[in-house]
């Protein structure tokens, strides 16, 4: 049963690193590059993926063997939406939430040295034949009747909480009508495409980002509260990544774009967060079994 679950959690860590979830990819290239005591970190900005190596010695982070190895762990899990890599590198440090910025603001002082790669892309076909030979993890573990009605429970919750937000955001949308538009809720069944098109202007992509990550925000709090295998929190630290991503497309014109530059920090240190647990939750299961075979 433990063998099971553990190989579903891998494979589906696998599926959502190629799928291009920044928290999965994360966790494969800490797993992949433990043996030099690397140590990575990720996020992604303006189509790139920018990634920091760490580790104690400077030695361990020679830059020809880091950025090939970088390069072979990428283009194998080939991640969808991810073309070029800027692959940076600094002696190891204690937590630092907002080291992208410091390594933006002051690279000469802050890194080693960083290289931007480009991945290559693999054949569609061989793409398409991959994802179809990807094993459908979560109807291969066989849980027990307890188990089974436990998970009923928390969807049964899961379902409830979902509705609530539903209704909370359909009352914001009625406010935000009614405020902003000049609108009532009686009057949107009148409005043609057309002329939706023509108030909102440009600003509408970045609104709907701006809303799409404050919907996500809200559910991934909610379903945190209730978390507890290491692939529930990685789920989690990937919708908190996307959550992030979506703040960041928050364009300088958009009212919103002070309020969406915090909450890009703030929903990247919970996908770390998020993260930290799924390893803590993921060591643990692999020290308890050693263990048992100790004793």
């Amino acid at each position: 049963m433990q063998t099971a679950q553990t190989n579903a959690t891998v494979n589906d860590i696998l599926g959502q690193a190629r799928q291009g979830s920044v928290a999965a990819i994360i966790q494969i290239l800490n797993e992949r590059l433990a043996d030099a005591q690397i140590r990575t970190r990720a996020i992604l900005a303006d189509g790139v993926l920018q990634l920091l190596c760490e580790a104690p010695q400077p030695e361990q982070l020679e830059q020809t063997t880091v950025v090939e190895r970088v390069r072979t762990i990428l283009e194998d899990l080939s991640p969808r939406g991810i073309r070029k890599v800027n692959v940076n590198s600094r002696i190891v440090r204690e937590q630092q939430l907002l080291w992208f910025e410091e390594i933006t603001r002051d690279p000469e002082n802050q890194l080693l040295w960083s290289e931007l790669i480009k991945l290559k892309q693999p054949n569609p076909i061989a793409r398409f034949l991959r994802d179809r030979q990807q094993p459908k993890n979560r109807n291969e573990i066989v849980v027990s009747a307890s188990k089974k009605q436990q998970l009923s429970q928390k969807y049964f919750l899961r379902g409830l909480v979902g509705g609530a937000s539903l209704c909370l955001l359909l009352l914001l949308l009625g406010w935000v009508l009614k405020h902003r538009l000049g609108i009532s809720w009686a009057q949107v069944g009148n409005i043609s495409p057309s002329s939706v098109e023509d108030s909102t202007g440009n600003t509408a992509p970045t609104q709907a980002s701006f809303t799409q990550a404050v919907r996500l925000a809200q559910q991934a709090v909610d379903d945190g509260q209730a978390a507890e295998t290491p692939a529930e929190w990685l789920d989690l630290a990937a919708r908190w990544q996307r959550a992030a991503d979506l703040m960041a497309e928050v364009t300088p014109d958009d009212e919103n774009y002070a309020i969406a530059q915090d909450r890009v920090i703030s929903y990247q240190q919970n996908s770390d967060q998020a993260l930290a647990r799924a390893e803590q939750l993921q060591d643990a299961e692999v020290t308890e079994p050693n263990s048992e075979r100790g004793e």
